[in-house]
């Protein structure tokens, strides 16, 4: 007989409290999705909403160094509660584990996403950001399925080795139900316009390709100031995401 993860029950509870649960993927790594998702709290706080990040990259969780939250840590009472960042309350192994690897691989990383989400105190929020693993596999189709009122971003790159991947992962994300809010191009501006259109999935803008935000990564008040953070902005209010 088939026996139920009671986790699954709990997962729902926890959850209660946040009204919009917006996930950000990419059908492949290094498109700029973390900066993009910590970003995004960045600018939600900012406008007062209540905003969380979940880092769900366990392989290479990366939120942490982007809000400058290296020094943060959870605390326990009945259960986990994150810890506050610049207004964005933060949930990330990384937090867990310092700088040791995080090996994590089929059914390993789907009981740690598990226990993460079972765990984890958001309390109200208004919205809760998921920086979700890179590509199409498990991982992905996990985090889709224990986080059932999600809504998906899906971030690009313009290169045609980048949007040729995007377009499995809206199939995918279509086939499992998840509703798409758009495209967001990260780094210049290409093609991804006329493939969302091909798709059917709204294209939310572009992001420009901005070397200050190295420098900037780790202090939010610089980060806000970049030109990346303006134009995403515009993303997000095209997404329904910020008013």
């Amino acid at each position: 007989m088939r026996v139920l993860d009671p986790r699954l029950a709990v997962i729902p509870e926890r959850l209660r409290g946040v009204s919009r649960i917006a996930v950000f993927c990419s059908g492949k790594g290094g498109v700029g999705k973390t900066l993009l998702a910590s970003l995004t709290v960045l600018i939600a706080a900012r406008r007062g909403v209540k905003v969380g990040l979940l880092d769900l990259d366990f392989n290479g969780p990366s939120s942490h160094v982007v809000l400058g939250a290296s020094g943060a840590s959870p605390r326990e009472e009945r259960g986990v509660v994150p810890p506050e960042v610049s207004g964005v309350k933060l949930m990330s192994l990384a937090l867990f584990a310092s700088e040791a690897p995080l090996p994590l691989r089929g059914a390993d990383a789907t009981d740690a996403l598990l226990e993460l989400l079972a765990v984890t105190r958001w309390g109200d929020l208004d919205l809760l950001v998921v920086d979700a693993p890179p590509g199409t596999g498990d991982e992905l189709l996990d985090t889709v399925r224990f986080l059932k009122r999600s809504e998906a971003v899906v971030v690009t790159t313009p290169s045609k080795l980048s949007l040729s991947v995007v377009a499995r992962l809206v199939r995918l994300l279509r086939d499992v139900r998840t509703p798409v809010l758009g495209l967001i191009e990260n780094m210049g501006r290409g093609d991804a316009k006329a493939a969302a259109e091909e798709w059917g999935v709204r294209y939310l803008g572009w992001v420009p390709y901005d070397p200050s935000v190295e420098e900037a990564l780790g202090d939010p008040g610089k980060l806000l100031g970049t030109e990346v953070a303006a134009k995403l902005e515009e993303a997000l209010r095209a997404a329904g995401l910020l008013r």
